[in-house]
C-alpha cells in the first residue's frame, strides 16, 4: 500500500470508528442548551477536527483540549457565562451530510433532520461550519462542496443565524493537501460571495513554522495546535458575540 493510501485508510478508519460519538459541550454539561435574552449560544458543526480528535501511539480519540473548548474558555473569560459554545462535531462527516441530515443520527436529538429543520430547532445565534477534509477522503468534487456550503450558509442566514465559515487545517501529506486546497478555495469563495465571516485556518496553520510537528496524524492537530486554532476563531467570533450582547442591553 502506498503512502497516500496509508494516510487515507488511517484517516477514514479514525472517522468511521468515531461516528457514534454524541456531541460534547465545552462547558461539560449534559442538559440541552436553552436561550435567554442576555445569552449568546453558539453551535459548532464540523468533522473530527471540530469534535477534537487527537492521535497518540496509534490510538485516536476525542479529548477535552480541542478548539471548541478553548474558544469557549476565551469567550467566557471575556464575556462571562453569557456565552456558551456547543460542539456538534462528528467524525467522518461532510458538509453535504449536515445539509441533508444523513450524518451521525446519534449526535443529538435533531441530528437526523435536514439542516433547515435542525437549525430552526436550535436557539443558537451563531453557527460555526468547518468541513473539507472528508470531502477529500470521499472523493467529492470542489463543486459539490461549494454547493453544500453555499446551501448551509443561505439557510442559516434565512433563519436569522450568524454563520461563520472555517477552512480546514492543512494535511501533512502533500498530495492530499493539494486536493484539500481546492476545497479551501470553495470555502473562501462562499465567504466572499455571501459576505460571511471567515476563519482561514488553512492559511494560518500553513504559515506556522514546522506546522507538521503540531499534527498528531494525517488530519488531526495536537492540543497545542487546537489552542492556536481557537485563537484564530476568537478573533472572528468575539466581535460578533459582543455585538449580539450589546443588542440585548
Amino acid at each position: 500500500m502506498n503512502r497516500l493510501a496509508v494516510v487515507a485508510a488511517r484517516v477514514l478508519g479514525v472517522a468511521s470508528a468515531l461516528t457514534w460519538l454524541a456531541p460534547t459541550t465545552s462547558a461539560a454539561v449534559d442538559e440541552p442548551p436553552t436561550s435567554s435574552p442576555t445569552q449568546v449560544l453558539i453551535d459548532a458543526y464540523g468533522d473530527s477536527t471540530t469534535l477534537g480528535i487527537t492521535c497518540s501511539d496509534g490510538h485516536c480519540g476525542p479529548q477535552g483540549r480541542n478548539a471548541v473548548s478553548y474558544l469557549q474558555q476565551a469567550l467566557q473569560a471575556h464575556d462571562g457565562d453569557r456565552v456558551r459554545v456547543t460542539n456538534y462535531g462528528v467524525g467522518g462527516t461532510m458538509a453535504s451530510q449536515l445539509r441533508d441530515g444523513t450524518g451521525n443520527r446519534r449526535a443529538g436529538p435533531t441530528a437526523g433532520l435536514p439542516w433547515r429543520e435542525r437549525l430552526a430547532a436550535s436557539p443558537a445565534r451563531i453557527v460555526l461550519i468547518n468541513y473539507g477534509i472528508n470531502e477529500v477522503m470521499q472523493n467529492q468534487t470542489p463543486e459539490q462542496f461549494y454547493a453544500a456550503e453555499s446551501s448551509l450558509v443561505q439557510t442559516a442566514r434565512a433563519l436569522g443565524k450568524e454563520p461563520v465559515l472555517q477552512t480546514s487545517n492543512p494535511m501533512p501529506d502533500n498530495r492530499l493537501n493539494a486536493r484539500l486546497a481546492a476545497m479551501v478555495a470553495m470555502t473562501r469563495r462562499v465567504s466572499a460571495e455571501q459576505q460571511v465571516p471567515l476563519v482561514d485556518q488553512f492559511a494560518y496553520v500553513s504559515g506556522l513554522p514546522d506546522w507538521k510537528s503540531l499534527m498528531s496524524d494525517g488530519a488531526h492537530p495536537k492540543p497545542e495546535l487546537y489552542r492556536l486554532k481557537a485563537d484564530q476563531d476568537y478573533r472572528v467570533v468575539e466581535p460578533l458575540v459582543r455585538r449580539l450582547l450589546d443588542e440585548t442591553r
